[in-house]
């Protein structure tokens, strides 16, 4: 079952075990990679005495990085075919020699470059969809317009190759002679796009979305409503009193007696469909009880074909998928009318607890893009849980993962200190976090000093800090020239300001590498601290938990990036204005860069101009280099899943277009 090969492998291998090895010892030895994952902020980019670019880069790799264009050094990385170079010389590291002396009109890529460039393609995964030798064509989307309501392109693309997929791999399981799946739990449903889809013809699955938000859950009903597939529920009131009580404040409803009434026009009542949340949970939540509760708030059998939609209002923060399990209800007892066009609909009980619950449901556990340890937490159900029978998810968002193993034990020959945002998840040492494999957990990591030896102080354990995964949701290959352009100025603007705040003394220096540990580092990943010392605070720029104080700006309007001093003006108005977001006192921020003119803006974009092509090679290094990182994140979950005696069958593989949706690669794991 699963494809030939367990991984997708990049065509530099064809066994797993040797790229798994391979990847490895590339991510723990190569001193660039690290110091372009994790070792470089953009915001520092401007303000240290000795810049990044000339400490990171070789003097014969920066002045061929001059004479290109963006586009052509994009290119290079992520399109260009690398073997037309190897006929060229290799009597040095970084020579540029005959016979084949030009590239483009010009001079070709220096060969240091291009060995770390084809080293880091080696490494990334395959992407292609569909997988090679899978025997899958492109096909048109299959959801119907109604059922596709809310949904833009890139989740109709999403959603319909998921589904299929989903489809197919239920379907080997019970050819393989496993326990046929029941139901499909939904991890962190959201507004049920991938469910209502599952659920509707012509699958007709039954699902357990579950879900942690409320509104996300009252949201998702609304779309069933809107797709047309339950009725849209009758509320019966008298319009005068509901009217008298908008005009009282009574909020239409929401802070009513829960005796005197059964709905709340807050939460319509949908046919089929009941809320079981009661004050006393209300009551338990503010009280902090630890216990994790699942509440099913609905149940919504379609009225076409024999599908459901079951949500569940549970906060998932583990496996343990018990008091979602309890509450999982044998459809086959609410419905059983057969498969029909016609719409028909299905009599059911108004309160969900009251419906008869499945006593040996077999589950599999998917996710559309779950964010951080959320597909930690579903691929260890899979051990944990008797119900589940397999596992399905594609994950997202590795900022948000934990850190297992804490903090780097030693320091990595970067530019800067670890990353220390999220301290406290960083310091947890959180048995969900990353790595989930014995694998990484002991894997002997490089001296410091050397990238060719094993560290003979015995340090073991691969660690990716919050930049590094940060760095690894970028799709570089999906730029293009506008689009690149456009970010690229973005950074550069911002890494400007930071200069100007450093010049105005909003912002210290950035510190030395020896000099910054722990708190001294913001929490953005920069080196520079606020002068300015909070109520209560430690220090200038360190708050009384002794966190520093970051300068968030976050999105601007779009006509702030039209030039440099739209972008300058915009961003203090917005760090400036009271009650802002921003951690640092507005007045402090005015007071320093009151006086500042257009003029002296204009100033620092001539005099840094030349700079901003530096600062767009950087990025995209890093960018392109992070495609490493999330491969040691994919494999470390695949290699967790090989460990588990339990699992019988574990594989990855791509289940959308990248160009659509980059975060394509779909862990699967079938229990015994």
């Amino acid at each position: 079952m699963g494809p030939e090969q367990a991984l997708p492998l990049p065509a530099e291998f064809t066994d797993v075990d040797s790229y798994v090895d391979s990847l490895l010892n590339f991510a723990t030895s190569s001193w660039l990679l690290q110091t372009l994952c994790g070792g470089v902020h953009i915001l520092d980019f401007f303000t240290r005495t000795e810049d990044l670019y000339s400490s990171l880069l070789s003097i014969e790799w920066r002045d061929w990085f001059q004479s290109r264009d963006m586009a052509d050094i994009l290119d290079l990385f992520m399109r260009e075919d690398l073997t037309q170079f190897d006929a060229q010389s290799s009597e040095g590291p970084d020579c540029i020699s005959t016979p084949r002396p030009t590239w483009r009109n010009g001079l070709p890529p220096p060969q240091g470059l291009l060995q770390y460039i084809k080293d880091v393609r080696a490494h990334l995964l395959d992407r292609r969809f569909p997988p090679s030798n899978s025997g899958l064509t492109v096909q048109k989307s299959i959801i119907a317009r109604h059922v596709a309501v809310g949904m833009k392109v890139k989740k109709v693309h999403e959603v319909d190759n998921f589904s299929r997929y989903v489809d197919r791999l239920t379907s080997d399981i019970a050819k393989s002679g496993n326990r046929e799946i029941s139901h499909l739990v939904d991890f962190g449903s959201g507004q049920n796009y991938l469910g209502r889809a599952l659920a509707a013809q012509p699958y007709s699955k039954h699902i357990v979305a579950v879900e942690s938000k409320q509104h996300n859950i009252e949201g998702a009903k609304h779309m069933d409503v809107l797709a047309k597939l339950v009725d849209k529920p009758l509320v019966m009131r008298n319009k005068k009193e509901y009217r008298a009580g908008l005009m009282s404040g009574n909020d239409g409803g929401q802070n009513c007696d829960p005796d005197a009434c059964t709905s709340s026009p807050s939460a319509p009542f949908n046919g089929g469909s009941g809320s079981t949340t009661t004050g006393a949970e209300d009551n338990d939540e503010e009280q902090g009880i630890v216990e994790q509760k699942a509440v099913t708030t609905t149940l919504q059998v379609y009225t076409e074909g024999q599908g459901s939609v079951q949500y569940v209002e549970h906060r998932i923060s583990d496996a343990n998928l018990r008091p979602v399990v309890e509450q999982v209800i044998d459809t086959s007892q609410v419905q059983s009318a057969p498969i029909s066009s016609v719409p028909v609909v299905v009599a059911q009980s108004s309160d969900p607890q009251t419906l008869p619950k499945s006593t040996e449901p077999s589950l599999m556990v998917i996710s559309l893009h779950s964010c951080g340890n959320l597909v930690h937490h579903g691929l260890r159900s899979l051990l944990l849980n008797p119900s589940v029978t397999a596992v399905a998810m594609v994950g997202c968002c590795y900022n948000l993962l934990t850190e297992r193993l804490g903090p780097p034990t030693y320091k990595l020959p970067t530019l800067r200190p670890s990353h220390p945002r999220l301290v406290a998840t960083s310091t947890a040492f959180d048995p969900h976090g990353f790595p989930m494999s014995e694998r990484l957990v002991n894997f002997p990591l490089h001296a410091p000093e050397s990238a060719h030896k094993p560290n003979s102080s015995g340090i073991k354990g691969i660690r990716l800090n919050i930049t590094s995964r940060m760095m690894a949701v970028q799709a570089p290959q999906n730029w293009g020239k506008e689009d690149s352009d456009l970010f690229f100025t973005r950074h550069f603007y911002r890494a400007l300001l930071q200069r100007i705040f450093l010049d105005r003394g909003v912002v210290s220096a950035p510190v030395d590498d020896g000099e910054a540990v722990g708190e001294n580092v913001s929490a953005a990943g920069h080196t520079s601290k606020v002068n300015w010392t909070p109520p209560d605070g430690l220090a200038p720029g360190i708050g009384p938990d002794g966190g520093t104080m970051p300068i968030t700006i976050g999105t601007l309007r779009r006509f702030c990036y039209e030039n440099f001093v739209s972008y300058v003006r915009g961003a203090l108005t917005k760090l400036t204005t009271p009650n802002s977001f921003c951690a640092v006192d507005p007045a402090f921020i005015s007071a320093r860069m009151d006086g500042l003119t257009d003029e002296d803006i204009l100033d620092y974009e001539k005099r840094y101009s030349e700079r901003k092509k530096e600062l767009s090679v950087m990025w995209s290094l890093m960018a392109f280099s992070a495609g490493v990182v999330e491969a040691v994140i994919v494999v470390d979950r695949w290699l967790w899943l090989k460990e588990q005696k339990e699992v019988q069958h574990a594989w990855v593989e791509a289940v959308f277009d990248y160009k659509m949706s980059p975060r394509n690669l779909v862990v699967v794991g079938i229990k015994r």
